[in-house]
């Protein structure tokens, strides 16, 4: 089992919009890397620790829940919707460039682990979302960094 953290701004797609959904199809990421984790690195049952980014002091940036990979890697259709915001003309049915998997909802933690909790953290952080820079909306986590998030929560 591989696991991984998955970044979406709380105020456009919370734990809460997927607890109410249950199961969403992770589409919009419109960076390689990011797309590549989940076309290569992605398997059913991994689980993703679910970060909200661009918090406030009510809602600071953190890990507030769980999700499950669902599906295997599919083609992401919303680059071929011409009136969606991730639209990208040069994706095709033929070659459609942009790939994603689906999510299941899992758990949302009683108190999220703030991003401060995880910098000052020694073994977290050394987190790719604790990097300076970083903007990856899926990273990979160590299980060491995995299982250490369970600890604190």
């Amino acid at each position: 089992m591989n696991y991984w953290l998955i970044k979406s701004e709380g105020e456009c797609y919370s734990i809460d919009d997927l607890k109410r959904d249950k199961k969403i199809a992770w589409e919009g990421v419109r960076n390689y890397q990011a797309r590549n984790f989940m076309m290569n690195g992605m398997h059913v049952g991994d689980l993703a620790l679910f970060h909200h980014s661009n918090g406030n002091d009510k809602n600071p940036t953190g890990i507030y829940g769980l999700a499950k990979v669902v599906s295997k890697v599919h083609p992401d259709m919303s680059a071929q919707d011409k009136k969606h915001e991730h639209y990208d003309p040069k994706a095709t049915k033929e070659k459609p460039i942009w790939y994603c998997v689906d999510f299941a909802f899992v758990e949302k933690f009683k108190i999220p682990l703030t991003l401060k909790e995880i910098k000052s953290d020694d073994v977290l952080k050394h987190m790719v979302v604790a990097q300076r820079g970083s903007r990856l909306s899926i990273s990979p986590v160590s299980e060491l960094q995995f299982k250490r998030i369970e600890t604190l929560l």
